[in-house]
């Protein structure tokens, strides 16, 4: 993976940088960590400046979890029951869930946005149900990119004080990637097969 990324950064410098933040965050399996750890090598280089770096990257991760965000605002709270009624058992989830974690979201949802952006796989799932409970636009917003950015800074720095080694990162986060999907794989395929209906799970 790592080279068609590292032509991508070499072709369209921060432009790249930003466009592949916006697809990692739309598509998780292309792994921030090595995009911006690259970026942070190329500052170490000379070939790009940190602040504009930083600039790129965070907001390429805002607006790719603003397509998550506006999935969930425009699906919306209340269409989602009939959905989570049918299709509940497949989607391992319960109603009485949906309503737990709604109760989570009002009461700590800067919070959970802010804390998941620093979580594999989870910093974009978390922007579906921010938009499915309406959170506010601009406190999504503030919360994302701040994450976002303190993110960033470390990759980048990681990146910046070890040099072309991070670029072999790749080596190690495609297995650790795999064994992740592995896991949500498994769990869902443990609460799929254990399921069982409650009176208000059916139609």
């Amino acid at each position: 993976m790592s080279d068609w990324v590292v032509h991508l950064i070499d072709a369209g410098g921060y432009w790249g940088i930003a466009l592949l933040m916006v697809l990692e965050n739309v598509f998780p399996p292309i792994p921030s960590e090595l995009i911006m750890g690259i970026g942070g090598i190329r500052v170490g280089q000379g070939k790009m400046d940190v602040v504009p770096l930083l600039a790129a990257g965070t907001i390429g991760t805002t607006i790719g979890n603003l397509f998550w965000y506006y999935l969930g605002l425009c699906l919306g709270y209340a269409r989602l029951r009939p959905l989570v009624e049918r299709y509940g058992r497949w989607a391992t989830l319960r109603w009485r869930e949906v309503e737990w974690l709604e109760r989570i979201f009002l009461r700590h949802g800067d919070k959970i946005v802010f804390i998941f952006r620093f979580m594999p796989v989870f910093r974009t799932i978390v922007s579906l149900p921010a938009g499915l409970f309406a959170m506010p636009f601009w406190r999504f917003v503030i919360w994302t990119t701040g994450g976002a950015l303190i993110w960033n800074v470390i990759l980048v720095g990681a990146g910046y004080y070890l040099g072309v080694r991070f670029a072999r990162i790749d080596d190690y986060l495609g297995p650790l990637t795999n064994i992740a999907v592995a896991f949500l794989v498994v769990g869902y395929l443990w609460r799929l097969f254990t399921w069982k209906s409650e009176p208000r799970d059916r139609p």
